[in-house]
């Protein structure tokens, strides 16, 4: 038995249409899909796109396709579906480096995006570092050389967005008109990851968040700037193509107990009912 783990995301850190077109950074937090893959008989609760990605591995390999009804994938995981938070980015891509351990295949990260894009537009929470990605062909790779220490408030709403039928609205002249900000958020985000500062990083995630609201609104959202103003924390970020918002701060220095009591006071909690405090952590599979 071979096993592997790859974290969610909170939403992403920014996304629009940067460089030519559309791009994101994701978010990566300390909450993991698991897999195991071993020899046996599947079972029935698998999730399709895990023996997708073995099929696809198989197929990579030039190994014979049969191989795939020998081998038993397993999985644990927490990570809410379809609230984009990377849940299947995060399957398949600890399915594909379980499989790899399994059989004695080396996978690096270049391939294994390249492999997953053939599946479904995938989170860049597959890269060790915070990586600009495009999530549809993954032919951009810019990694920074930076890991924010950082802690968000997830604000989980009980709206469901399936990625698949999202990626098939047509959102073109929305991008294009929101492309101004996202020129703004790349380069504070540029700036912050060459300072290692968490303000510019939380000032380029509102700007890419605000930039959304064009193109999926997020209920609240100008009460949530107001939080951000009034408290001073770091900033917020989206879930671009998801229903999740998360609130960028500092633990030790901003008070998370004061954050939970606003929100319900301000009523935040109607839309946002469940709460996660959880960390920005380094992406990959492990």
């Amino acid at each position: 038995m071979a096993e592997a783990c790859c974290p969610a995301s909170c939403g992403e850190l920014i996304q629009g249409w940067i460089l030519g077109g559309e791009k994101l950074i994701s978010c990566p937090i300390n909450w993991f899909s698991c897999v195991s893959v071993s020899e046996g008989i599947p079972t029935l609760h698998e999730r399709p796109r895990m023996r997708q990605m073995v099929n696809l591995l198989l197929d990579y390999w030039q190994m014979p396709l049969e191989l795939s009804s020998s081998l038993r994938i397993e999985y644990q995981s927490t990570i809410p579906l379809a609230k984009g938070m990377a849940s299947s980015t995060a399957d398949i891509a600890a399915t594909a480096h379980a499989t790899a351990r399994l059989l004695g295949q080396s996978l690096d990260s270049t391939t294994l995006a390249q492999l997953c894009v053939k599946l479904e537009p995938t989170d860049s929470t597959i890269f060790e570092r915070l990586t600009l990605f495009d999530h549809l062909t993954a032919q951009t790779q810019i990694p920074f050389d930076w890991q924010p220490d950082i802690d968000i408030l997830l604000l989980e709403s009980p709206q469901t967005i399936l990625t698949e039928e999202y990626h098939q609205q047509d959102r073109h002249l929305r991008l294009l008109r929101s492309a101004p900000l996202l020129r703004q958020s790349w380069q504070q985000f540029r700036t912050a990851a060459q300072k290692h500062d968490n303000y510019r990083l939380g000032e380029a995630c509102t700007l890419s968040a605000i930039a959304n609201q064009s193109i999926l609104p997020k209920p609240c959202f100008g009460q949530l700037r107001n939080l951000v103003e009034q408290t001073g924390i770091y900033g917020l970020n989206v879930a671009h193509s998801g229903s999740v918002v998360g609130l960028l701060l500092n633990s030790s220095r901003h008070d998370v107990d004061y954050l939970r009591w606003w929100l319900d006071q301000k009523k935040i909690l109607e839309h946002y009912p469940i709460l996660h405090h959880v960390k920005l952590t380094v992406g990959d599979v492990r």
